[in-house]
């Protein structure tokens, strides 16, 4: 006969079950708590995250600053004035050389058909004056600003050394002896601030030959514009003067 369960008897086994895994059976016993370590209020940044705080803006703007001011960015600016001052100076020239070929075509243009027929209408040869003139003027002006402009002077090492002179441009350095050249360029390539110096020294007097160009063209085109209206409105008003008039001239 099977041994019936006793109370105080229990199954070894069962026994050891329980030694092993002390937690209550499934469905009973109070649920667990939630474990509060290392948890983070919400909407706060994590560990190691830095959030966009006044302190950590200005930080950035400072970054922002320094390489606006680096090295590169110097060199950026450089590189970009010369490029800009190189292609306006070469835009002035294009200006100077329409203008001289313009007012060179009219000139002859005049001084061929004009004085063939000068005397069947001599009220032509004021107009045809007028309008040589001017275009002669400008045509002076256009040939002054193209005109090549180089200020030559006696230099020395030593003015290269001192800040005197710019090595740079070759009106000054053509003056030295090529053992001079060499060794103020290999000064100059080894002190950065004077390398900026003399490249800022060098823009300016790019800058300071462009004014001179522009101003004549201005003048040029000016002088070519009055010319021409006055002269067309010459030429028509000799077309309509009376012919038993008295001649304009």
């Amino acid at each position: 006969m099977a041994d019936e369960a006793r109370p105080g008897n229990s199954d070894p086994i069962l026994e050891e079950q329980h030694a092993a895994d002390p937690s209550p059976p499934h469905g009973t016993g109070p649920p667990p708590e939630p474990s509060l370590v290392g948890a983070e209020p919400t909407g706060s940044a994590g560990p190691g995250v830095l959030g966009d705080t006044p302190g950590n803006q200005s930080k950035k703007k400072g970054k922002k600053k320094e390489k606006a001011g680096s090295a590169r960015g110097v060199e950026t600016m450089f590189r970009t004035s010369y490029r800009t001052h190189l292609d306006l100076s070469a835009l002035a020239d294009n200006k100077a050389n329409i203008m001289i070929s313009i007012n060179g075509i009219i000139i002859s243009i005049l001084m061929a058909s004009v004085a063939q027929n000068i005397g069947f209408n001599r009220n032509l040869i004021f107009p045809s004056a007028v309008l040589a003139g001017f275009c002669l003027l400008s045509l002076v002006y256009a040939v002054l600003a193209a005109r090549p402009r180089v200020t030559r002077r006696e230099t020395t090492l030593e003015e290269v050394r001192s800040g005197r002179a710019n090595i740079l441009f070759f009106g000054n350095f053509t003056s030295l002896p090529e053992e001079d050249f060499v060794e103020g360029m290999e000064e100059l390539v080894k002190d950065p601030q004077r390398t900026y110096t003399n490249m800022t020294r060098d823009i300016y007097g790019l800058g300071s030959v462009l004014e001179t160009k522009y101003r004549l063209l201005r003048v040029s085109y000016t002088l070519f514009m009055i010319g021409l209206i006055l002269g067309v409105v010459l030429f028509l008003w000799a077309l309509i003067w009376p012919a038993g008039a008295p001649p304009l001239v």
